[in-house]
C-alpha cells in the first residue's frame, strides 16, 4: 500500500496523573528528517521517540511534540540561597550610600539575580515516563500512519488513471506510425511520377527509399520499453514498501522514451500525441513528490 508523505496524528490521555499529549506531523522530504519538540526535563525522550518513529516511516519531514503535565503537584523544586541573596542586598545598600541614592530594595528587586535561585527537578522513574509517552505515542502514530494511507489510496488512483491515459495516447501513437510510412511511400511515388513525367517510375527504388524511410522514423523499440515502463509503474503501485524514489526513477525513464518518439516523429498527429504524452507525465511527476 502506498502512503502519502504527509501525515497528522494526536493523542491526549491521562496516566497515573500525568496528562501526555503526543502530536505527529509530516511533509513532503526526499529524505527522512526528524525534529522533536519535547519539555527540557524529559529531553531524555527524543532518541527514544526518534528510534521509535523511523520504525513506521521511510520518508518524510516529521516533527514529533510532546508534552507531559503533571496533575498532582510540581515538577521541581526552587531553593533560594540566602547568603547570595544577602550578599547581593549588602552590595545595593552599600552602592545607595556610596551614591546617594534612595533605598528601595524589594523583593522584587532580587529576582532578577537568577543566580540565587537553585532549581532541582524531582525525582522521576524515567523508564516509566517513557513506556507511559511511548504507549500515546503508538496511538497518535497509528492515527497518522492511517492518514498517511489514506491520502495514498487517493494518490494511487489518481496515478492509475494518468497511467491508462498515457497507455491510451500510445495506441494512437503506434496507430499513426503503422500509416507514416505508407503515406511516405505514396507521396514519394507521386512526386518521382510528377517529376519523370511520362517516364516509368521505379517501384523497386520507391520501396527501398520507403524502405529507409521507416527504418529512421521506426519507434517500435521505444514503444515496447514505453509500454515495459508503464507496466512498472502500475506495479510499484502495489508494493508493500516505500517506492517514491522508484517512481522518481521510472519517470525519468519513461520522459525519456517519449523524448525520443518525439524527436523521430514525422507525422503531426504523432508530435501531438507526444505533447499530450509530457503534460501527464508531468502531472505524473508532480504526484509522486507526495509519495513515501
Amino acid at each position: 500500500m502506498i502512503r502519502s508523505m504527509t501525515g497528522y496524528g494526536r493523542e491526549q490521555l491521562i496516566i497515573d496523573q500525568r496528562d501526555i499529549t503526543v502530536e505527529i506531523k509530516s511533509v513532503n522530504h526526499r529524505y527522512y528528517e526528524f525534529n522533536a519538540r519535547v519539555p527540557r526535563i524529559y529531553g531524555y525522550l527524543e532518541e527514544k521517540l526518534k528510534s521509535f518513529v523511523k520504525g513506521s516511516i521511510a520518508r518524510g519531514k516529521v516533527e514529533v511534540s510532546v508534552s507531559v503535565n503533571n496533575l498532582n503537584g510540581r515538577e521541581v523544586n526552587i531553593n533560594i540561597d540566602k547568603i547570595m541573596a544577602a550578599g547581593y542586598v549588602d552590595a545595593l545598600k552599600m552602592a545607595n550610600a556610596e551614591l546617594g541614592l534612595k533605598d528601595d530594595i524589594t523583593l522584587s528587586s532580587l529576582i532578577r539575580f537568577s543566580d540565587i535561585f537553585n532549581v532541582q527537578k524531582i525525582a522521576e522513574d524515567e523508564e516509566k515516563i517513557c513506556n507511559d509517552v511511548r504507549s500515546v505515542a503508538e496511538s497518535a502514530l497509528k492515527k497518522f500512519v492511517s492518514m498517511r494511507e489514506t491520502e495514498g489510496e487517493a494518490l494511487k488512483a489518481d496515478l492509475l488513471e494518468k497511467i491508462a491515459n498515457l497507455e491510451r495516447i500510445l495506441e494512437r501513437v503506434e496507430g499513426a506510425a503503422l500509416l507514416t510510412a505508407a503515406n511516405y511511400r505514396e507521396r514519394l511515388y507521386l512526386k518521382l511520377k510528377e517529376v519523370l513525367e511520362d517516364s516509368d517510375v521505379d517501384d523497386q527504388r520507391i520501396l527501398t527509399e520507403a524502405a529507409i524511410f521507416a527504418e529512421k522514423i521506426a519507434i517500435d523499440e521505444e514503444t515496447v520499453r514505453l509500454r515495459s515502463h508503464l507496466s512498472q509503474f502500475r506495479e510499484f503501485l502495489e508494493a508493500d514498501e516505500a517506492i517514491g524514489r522508484k517512481m522518481d526513477f521510472l519517470v525519468q525513464e519513461i520522459n525519456r522514451e517519449i523524448n525520443t518518439i518525439g524527436s523521430k516523429a514525422q507525422d503531426i498527429a504523432i508530435t501531438k500525441c507526444v505533447v499530450d504524452m509530457k503534460s501527464e507525465v508531468e502531472k505524473i511527476r508532480e504526484q509522486i513528490q507526495n509519495i513515501e
